[in-house]
């Protein structure tokens, strides 16, 4: 706020709400439970997918200006979120899980799966990973 910067203040605020917005629907029979530090980071990830997608359809649309505020926003989520994976450490965490639950056939998916979000959840793509899984797997 005292740096003036506009775009990164709303972005904070809109992260802040979301966050809120999960405090809320949270809420079981009058009591208040915590955000975990898990959800923050699925929250933080989704919405740089819903800027991602956004940015994109603006661009197909020739809204390249609307298109660069998304993306300018992505930036900024970013800044909160943990070091993405690069493909080599992507591919080691997957078949370190696939090893960790005895994974044998691709009905074992959802086990490794299960383990890697529990472990990865904000550095890696889980849409990307799953073919890898898969390929593993077969």
């Amino acid at each position: 706020m005292k740096d003036k910067d506009v775009e990164k203040l709303s972005t904070l605020r809109l992260i802040n709400a979301a966050i809120k917005d999960r405090e809320i629907a949270s809420r079981v029979d009058g009591e208040e439970t915590a955000v975990t530090d898990a959800e923050v980071l699925g929250i933080l990830g989704k919405m740089v997918k819903q800027r991602l997608e956004s940015a994109k359809a603006f661009e197909e649309g020739g809204r390249v200006e609307l298109a660069e505020k998304e993306r300018g926003e992505i930036v900024v989520i970013e800044e909160y979120l943990p070091r993405q994976l690069s493909e080599d450490e992507a591919s080691k965490a997957v078949q370190a899980a696939i090893s960790e639950t005895g994974a044998q056939s691709i009905r074992d998916m959802g086990k490794v799966m299960g383990v890697l979000k529990s472990k990865y959840t904000g550095q890696m793509d889980f849409g990307a990973i799953g073919p890898i899984v898969k390929e593993k797997l077969a």
